[in-house]
């Protein structure tokens, strides 16, 4: 294993490369990555980055924002399957025609969408900053939240302002049920629940706090709470017991595990490094348009 991470380094010297992973990646990957970080982060860090190949360890979508952000960079995908369910649930022609029935609404789209569904959107959000872009929006215009259901009801419920949603959803989310929790709490009593906005109202209600995966591990870092129960994909939890070794954490459920997060490995970035597959790259038109979305969310970040 060390080997094949001793080789990774040395090609990412040659290469001039970056790696970013998201925190639902496997531990191991996490811990080669320059940078390990949510949706927003990665963004970001992508945005500001010297190198000339980024390695995003993500799903394709992250990869195409990466593009989208650094034209002039090679951006990498080590595993050119690894996409997601819940960009999947709206398509272009889709959105176009819900645009015409409602004029008059300001398009916010959840990060966790194509390029093309961003090119055609008002302005993105993720789910650590969704209220601070819902709340940028003037009062006379209608707001239809796209694609994530689950986080604009709970934007929407927070800020008590009536938005259109999307009927999408994170599969891996929605295996967090409330029995669950009852069930697992129970057993340790102590624990705070803490989980992200993509999952369910009424596993949401049983929550002592709601976040984004950076603000899960900001929460579980500065909270004196020894003991933590975690509603979100499993992945996060090598992030935080590496960050706060004395402390316990619990997943929900072992079926919060995304199968497209977990497709990348050491050899896949390895194999990557060496024959700079897979590439992603944003045709122009699509990606100044998209560009504009994400780029005021940015700004108002």
């Amino acid at each position: 294993m060390s080997t094949i991470i001793d080789k990774i380094k040395e090609l990412k010297t040659q290469r001039n490369a970056i790696i970013l992973a998201h925190n639902y990646q496997r531990g191991e990957i996490q811990d080669i990555a320059d940078f390990a970080g949510d949706s927003l982060g990665l963004s970001q860090q992508a945005a500001k980055t010297k190198a000339d190949v980024i390695v995003f360890c993500g799903v394709h979508f992250m990869a195409e924002t990466a593009s989208i952000l650094c034209p002039d960079k090679l951006v990498l995908l080590p595993d050119e399957h690894a996409g997601c369910p819940m960009a999947n649930m709206i398509t272009l022609k889709e959105l176009k025609i819900k645009k015409k029935e409602h004029p008059n609404a300001k398009v916010v789209c959840y990060v966790n969408s194509t390029a093309d569904i961003k090119a055609e959107s008002d302005i993105c959000c993720t789910s650590s900053n969704a209220m601070k872009i819902v709340s940028s929006i003037p009062k006379e215009h209608e707001i239809l939240f796209i694609p994530d259901k689950s986080l604009g009801g709970y934007v929407s419920s927070k800020l008590n302002r009536p938005m259109i949603l999307w009927e999408g959803y994170c599969p891996t989310h929605h295996r967090i049920l409330a029995e669950h929790i009852i069930k697992i709490k129970a057993a340790h009593p102590e624990a705070r629940i803490v989980v992200h906005p993509e999952c369910t109202p009424d596993v949401i209600a049983l929550a002592n706090h709601v976040a984004s995966t950076t603000g899960i591990a900001k929460y579980c870092k500065e909270t004196d709470a020894r003991e933590f129960i975690i509603g979100t994909e499993t992945g996060i939890l090598h992030r935080l017991r590496k960050e706060n070794p004395r402390k316990v954490f619990y997943a929900i459920t072992q079926l919060a595990d995304c199968s497209n997060m977990k497709l990348i490995s050491l050899e896949k970035v390895l194999w990557s490094l060496e024959d700079m597959i897979y590439q992603v790259k944003v045709p122009d038109d699509i990606a100044a348009k998209a560009r504009v979305a994400i780029q005021k969310m940015l700004d108002l970040s």
